[in-house]
């Protein structure tokens, strides 16, 4: 039986046929120059919108996290920027298709070399592009082809207009070549508990119609598995559906030590199904949403009363607020500091609050109004901090406002290591794996090719967490996680050992992280956290977890 491996993503097991999605439209070969590059570019405008037009209605029907990600690529449609490399290709005596490929190649070749999250984005701009050649020509878009039975999806890469309209009832699961950790194919695949494997070596290669199963767990592929193999999967997914059953009530390792569980959650929709199940809170709340399709700045009555809708199913429980991450790596219309050479390392998050003041009172303004009128515990928290200075300064603009809990995300090495005089200012701090991640191994997130260095079993990111704890143990302040390793069942246990006191993530990973912190006590968490510590790479740290976790536990993984 063949293997492929890649990067598990979204946990479970599926079996299926093999479906690949259509591939990209291309503009023909040699597809003459426009009669009339003033006329085409109308007609090139025009499609595009009919591409944005169509991205909005599919946003519409959409949960929170999808119609985050549709409403965005939607912008990069109407971009007038975009529209005018095109116009520029136009004139140079390009055909119409040929035009759209070349500007949208352009501005891809930019977003890969700025990094951050326009190279995050380039999945996105090719997709607009290949719909925008699509219409031009007037031929079908590419996509996943009308499913009639369970199957696993197979493609390059899924761009977010097909990933967030997935049809759950026939999708058994979902593999791509490219992708990482924190794509968007990871990202809702989790939040739709469809069994995923990203960066897949080979899977390009699969013939349409091959039964595959896929282990989002382990990350494989297995293709044409013996009625056995299936067997024993499906067995694994009995065996943990019976397990988790009996799993709900507060997170606590199994002396009572208490590890609160908490959802990421991006909007309304999101908070009203997390607010229905059995949590404990939301450990982020990321409020981008708000900002993402306004030209002009959401007034404080305005963001109020979204606000209230998200805090209202959590009365009394824990809601943690990240302020508005925005920057030269996520341009706002209202707020555009001006291009910089590398975004992810300049004026976002807390930096663009420092520059625009009024952005951040207005939204603690907000936020106050709606954690009175609903009666959530809401706890405010700014990203990209560095410095204890810049911790007091949002500290004392969040008791201003009227909000009495203040904290910091830590996804920067230089508040981790020196978190005890962070954490001084403010009542607690959050750990974003996915970002700290990035920034202590040199190496961008959204690039698969890197996998490897951005796992987060990596021991340096590891001892790197561990300082950040240390340095709030010190000053007697919780420490949660709010990055995707905290929904990794065996990293929970790590993370725990390490003083991890909350952990938030997609809250259909919740019941396995549950069980598994039920079935080790805090000297158990503790044990392997030395284990991996002691590890000399990603791997070993793992496969060293693994090894010394509960059978129980690691039997269903």
């Amino acid at each position: 039986m063949t293997v492929l491996r890649g990067i598990g993503v979204s946990s479970g097991a599926a079996y299926g046929p093999v479906v690949l999605v259509s591939a990209a439209v291309r503009p023909p070969d040699n597809e003459p120059a426009a009669a009339d590059p003033d006329a085409e570019l109308v007609r090139v405008k025009e499609a595009f919108e009919h591409v944005a037009t169509d991205l909005d209605t599919r946003a519409a029907h959409a949960d929170d996290t999808a119609q985050q990600i549709l409403t965005a690529t939607a912008l990069i449609a109407r971009d007038k920027s975009l529209h005018k490399a095109v116009g520029k290709h136009l004139a140079a005596g390009q055909g119409p298709a040929t035009s759209v490929a070349a500007g949208v190649e352009e501005f891809a070749a930019q977003f890969e070399a700025l990094g951050g999250y326009f190279a995050e984005r380039v999945t996105d701009l090719r997709d607009v592009g290949a719909r925008t050649v699509a219409a031009v020509l007037g031929v079908p878009a590419p996509g996943v082809p009308e499913l009639t039975q369970p199957s696993v999806i197979v493609a390059e890469d899924l761009a977010p207009a097909e990933t967030a309209t997935l049809d759950r009832s026939l999708v058994a699961g979902i593999v791509t070549a490219e992708g990482g950790r924190t794509s968007h194919t990871a990202i809702l695949a989790a939040q739709m508990a469809i069994p995923a494997v990203v960066h897949c070596e080979g899977a390009m290669d699969l013939k349409p119609g091959t039964m595959v199963a896929v282990d989002g767990d382990a990350g494989e592929v297995l293709l044409s598995p013996s009625h056995e193999t299936v067997e024993r999967l499906r067995e694994r997914g009995d065996r943990r559906t019976a397990a988790l059953a009996s799993s709900s009530g507060p997170g606590r390792t199994q002396d009572g030590h208490p590890v609160a569980l908490l959802a990421n959650i991006g909007g309304v929709a999101d908070a009203v199904d997390a607010g229905a199940q059995d949590l404990e809170g939301v450990g982020l709340f990321r409020t981008e949403f708000v900002y993402l399709s306004a030209t002009t700045a959401p007034t404080a009555q305005e963001q109020a009363e979204i606000y209230r809708q998200v805090f209202a199913p959590f009365p009394g429980r824990r809601v943690i607020v990240r302020t508005l991450d925005a920057g030269a790596d996520k341009p706002l219309a209202f707020a555009d500091l001006g291009p910089e050479e590398n975004p992810a390392l300049g004026q976002r998050g807390l930096r663009l609050s420092a520059v625009r003041p009024d952005l951040l009172d207005a939204q603690l303004e907000a936020l106050a109004i709606a954690a009175k009128d609903t009666g959530a515990d809401v706890r405010v928290m700014a990203p990209m901090v560095a410095t204890a200075e810049e911790a007091a300064w949002f500290a004392r603009r969040v008791r201003e406002n009227g909000l009495p809990k203040s904290g910091v995300m830590i996804e920067v090495p230089a508040a981790a290591l020196r978190s005890r005089d962070v954490l001084a200012e403010v009542d607690f701090g959050s750990l974003g794996t996915n970002d700290l991640g990035q920034y202590t191994m040199a190496a961008d997130r959204m690039h698969g090719a890197l996998s490897d260095l951005l796992d987060p079993w990596q021991p340096a990111v590891l001892d790197v967490v561990a300082a950040a704890c240390h340095g709030a143990a010190d000053r007697g302040k919780p420490m949660g996680v709010c990055g995707e390793a905290g929904g990794d069942p065996l990293l929970a246990l790590v993370l725990t050992g390490l003083g991890v006191q909350s952990l938030s993530m997609a809250s259909a990973k919740v019941p396995m992280v549950r069980y598994a912190l039920s079935r080790h006590t805090l000297s158990d968490c503790q044990r392997l956290a030395a284990l991996a510590r002691d590890a000399r790479s990603a791997g070993d740290a793992q496969a060293a977890v693994r090894a010394g976790a509960n059978p129980e536990v690691t039997a269903l993984l």
